[in-house]
């Protein structure tokens, strides 16, 4: 029996694998007053764990984009998956900082994976017209992961503790994991896929020459790679802190509990996902209108961009409805640069090296984010968070600038 409209099946499954990879990242941040008050740990220190995290996820993030493209979308996807998720579980034996540390990198280790997958999925089961609203929805999942996150790990902690936050989040994605190894392969091998969707999948007008991936250094040569990887570099960071940052500037500058994090801290978080959305419903649009895919998705960028300055009023505005307000803006934009910023890999380069590229472009989002979460240990320690929100206003038209001078064609790969 044929299954219309497979590919949306399969949306789904890379939806709730973000969704999951995000609940168990996030769960540490949810956690983190409480966390750091049991283990006497202080914001350097809070630093330090997410850096190793960070380092782990951006080493990981070149390696894994090889790993995808050498095993393949199913199978590579499905080890990532177990090995996070099994990760994520052992932090529930942490007794220190320093295992909790240990456990944060093993986390960091499997969860780039996820992303790779996806971005090479996109290229797999999806024309250039719909591209970008995949990558939306994948992208939207990390988002529904942070809002599902705050008021699951808060209740799981206040029914049974802290550790089994994670124990319960890192078993969602084993049960996650049965859907996904029965479902997914590749369109033309597929048993399940309709003769129509299949010619609608393969009817693209994308770089699609066929070959082996190709090195590293071979990828370099491309000032269209430098212009993703240090686009990325620069605004990335945004959503590192507000992914592991957010809940505890509520909880000691704004003065949230734990029950007041779990009701609101989830919004900056939903209002990311209608961005994601958005992103990418809006340069959708202007392809099927017959924009060429590389100047929709770049039009698209820039108003997201000009938007992201308005962080600097978050932390002088005395009412702390405001400031949440502003953070909900602030994350709608990033997300709606980012769904298309990330959508650009997939229209300029051929479809065998997409999983290589998306590593090495997304290796600047780990160390942007390990650099900018070490400054942001630093400052809010010796200083306050002000600083930190003035520096994110200005990072996104930084990387805007950059991004246009390098990013202008298609790439030609012989």
């Amino acid at each position: 029996m044929k299954i219309p409209h497979l590919r949306w099946y399969i949306a789904a499954l890379l939806f709730t694998a973000t969704v999951i990879n995000y609940v168990d990242r996030q769960a540490l941040s949810i956690l983190a007053p409480v966390l750091t008050k049991e283990m006497n740990l202080s914001p350097v220190q809070y630093a330090a764990i997410l850096q190793g995290f960070l380092y782990a996820y951006t080493v990981m993030y070149l390696v894994s984009g090889v790993i995808v493209d050498r095993w393949g979308t199913r199978i590579a996807l499905g080890a990532f998956m177990t090995w996070w998720s099994i990760s994520n579980m052992l932090h529930a034996f942490a007794r220190s900082a320093f295992q909790l540390g240990a456990f944060r990198v093993l986390l960091g280790i499997g969860e780039p994976g996820n992303f790779m997958a996806a971005s090479k999925a996109s290229s797999e089961w999806y024309p250039p017209k719909e591209r970008a609203f995949l990558n939306g929805v994948a992208n939207s999942g990390a988002a529904v992961g942070a809002v599902v996150a705050a008021p699951l790990i808060v209740w799981l902690y206040q029914l049974w503790g802290w550790r089994s936050a994670f124990v319960v989040s890192g078993a969602a994605g084993l049960v996650w994991l049965i859907l996904w190894l029965w479902l997914y392969r590749l369109p033309e091998h597929h048993p399940l896929i309709t003769g129509e969707e299949l010619r609608l999948i393969k009817d693209v007008d994308a770089p699609t020459s066929a070959g082996s991936s190709m090195r590293w250094l071979d990828l370099l040569r491309f000032p269209q790679t430098w212009g993703l990887f240090f686009s990325r570099f620069l605004s990335d960071p945004v959503w590192w802190f507000y992914i592991f940052w957010l809940p505890k500037y509520l909880a000691e500058q704004r003065g949230f509990s734990m029950v007041e994090i779990g009701l609101l801290a989830w919004l900056p978080y939903l209002t990311a996902d209608l961005g994601s959305i958005s992103g990418g419903l809006l340069s959708g649009w202007l392809v099927k209108r017959g924009w060429p895919a590389l100047q929709a998705r770049t039009v698209c960028m820039w108003p997201f961009a000009l938007i992201m300055p308005i962080s600097v009023f978050i932390p002088y505005t005395p009412s702390a409805t405001v400031a949440l307000t502003i953070i909900c803006i602030v994350t709608f934009a990033h997300m709606a640069w980012k769904t298309n910023q990330m959508t650009v890999t997939n229209d300029i380069y051929p479809v065998h090296i997409v999983g290589s590229v998306s590593g090495l472009a997304a290796f600047g989002n780990g160390l942007g984010g390990a650099v900018f979460t070490w400054m942001t240990g630093q400052i809010v320690q010796h200083f306050s968070y002000n600083a930190v929100f003035v520096i994110m206003g200005f990072l996104h038209p930084a990387a805007y600038i950059v991004f246009r001078s390098l990013v202008k064609k298609p790439v030609a790969v012989s």
